[in-house]
């Protein structure tokens, strides 16, 4: 195997030239040099400020700052109604916020539950959530089941 020599060398990458600005009307870059008329674009040292609209008043003074958004305290619950217990659990079966989770009725953010009436339960169910429906909690009950009131953040199965 023969050594290298600086004549085996080329360059690595074809590169890209740089715009010549301001050579000549035929250019197609000369006279303003692609800056245009006047104002702080055409003036040498500008900078475009992020959020800048050309003095017109900015996006951020222009939207109202007023007002209160309650969305920080909001409680974050899971809806789930009998249909879907219905659906989704056995005879028996306790029903909880994490097994709510471990089933898909749940995202991870909710921390409490509500238990709506809509639909049939032919089951009969331990279930454990914060709030029922007067509809919902008859219908566990009349199936043999118990609906049992749990405070908020709570999780009964281990």
């Amino acid at each position: 195997m023969s050594d290298m020599m600086i004549h085996d060398l080329g360059l690595a990458a074809p590169r890209k030239q740089r715009k010549r600005v301001g050579r000549g009307i035929g250019s197609g870059h000369g006279k303003t040099s692609g800056r245009g008329h006047k104002g702080a674009g055409s003036r040498s040292g500008h900078k475009n400020r992020v959020g800048f609209e050309g003095g017109q008043m900015p996006l951020a003074r222009r939207v109202a700052k007023r007002g209160f958004s309650n969305r920080q305290f909001a409680m974050h619950v899971a809806e789930v109604n009998l249909k879907d217990l219905e659906r989704v659990f056995e005879q028996d079966a306790i029903v909880d916020l994490l097994t709510l989770r471990q089933h898909g009725l749940a995202s991870n953010g909710k921390i409490s539950v509500r238990i709506l009436g809509d639909g049939e339960l032919t089951k009969r169910l331990v279930v454990h959530a914060n709030h029922f429906s007067r509809s919902a909690e008859a219908a566990i009950v009349a199936r043999g089941g118990r609906a049992e009131r749990t405070g908020p953040g709570e999780s009964t199965a281990g």
